[in-house]
């Protein structure tokens, strides 16, 4: 995927539509289209309506590009088997966690390709989850993970470039380090994101949008700040300009 210019700040968001209801989802869709770069449909979705219920999303915002968020994680047979089924759907990305390792991620990457090609579609972007923004330091010295998150979302990136894939998924506030280790070209997407003023939620590592694409994010994903309101198109258009009058300033 290219990078995209500051210019057009609207492509470099994903809405995060996160329903498990079909109707819902395919009607946010329509009425996003054109106004952010792309859909994300995570695992709520999927697991409650599968590929054909994908079909539909992507009919009702045909040209929208969608970043199936599905974190697999698993042996590399049975990635590789799941992951061949995801791209025939014709994603844009598709993720795995990182913490599967290194031969997982390449047989994501190969199937991905594999999945694509069968049904004559454009390969996606194959990307891998760092450490989910949901959790901090010591969430995950918990798990035995020394350093922290900064060095261990450093790590994983490292070994996801070694891998042969095209990017991660981490917070901004590890997009620094990560540019500093990997260089300008690595794709960098980034959840997590919050309008000034808005509710975290469940997210414990967030950023605003200007402060994220100032930081060198490449593409933002954001969901309930767009999608909880009366218009979500608006409000995905006030991030846009939000981010634009920053880069101009």
């Amino acid at each position: 995927m290219p990078k995209i210019s500051a210019a057009d700040p609207a492509s470099r968001i994903y809405c995060a539509i996160d329903t498990p209801d079909v109707a819902r989802a395919a009607d946010l869709a329509t009425r996003l289209a054109g106004t952010v770069g792309g859909i994300k449909l995570g695992l709520e979705f999927f697991s409650a309506q599968g590929p054909d219920g994908v079909a539909r999303v992507q009919a009702a915002a045909p040209g929208t590009d969608l970043f199936l968020d599905l974190k697999y994680h698993d042996i590399p047979n049975t990635v590789a088997a799941a992951m061949r089924a995801a791209a025939a759907l014709g994603p844009r990305i598709v993720n795995v966690h990182a913490t599967g390792g290194k031969a997982m991620m390449a047989a994501a990457r190969d199937a991905a390709g594999e999945g694509a090609a069968a049904v004559g579609k454009t390969p996606p972007l194959v990307i891998a989850v760092t450490v989910l923004t949901s959790l901090d330091t010591d969430d995950i010295e918990r798990m035995g993970v020394i350093g922290g998150v900064e060095e261990q979302v450093v790590r994983l990136a490292t070994l996801a470039r070694e891998a042969g894939l095209d990017g991660v998924v981490c917070s901004a506030r590890e997009i620094v380090p990560i540019r500093r280790a990997l260089g300008p070209d690595f794709i960098l997407v980034t959840p997590g994101i919050r309008p000034a003023g808005s509710d975290a939620g469940d997210q414990k590592r967030v950023m605003t949008p200007t402060e994220a694409m100032a930081a060198g994010a490449d593409y933002l994903v954001i969901g309930r700040p767009i999608t909880g309101g009366a218009d979500p198109a608006a409000a995905a258009r006030a991030i846009a300009a939000a981010i634009h009058g920053s880069a101009r300033g």
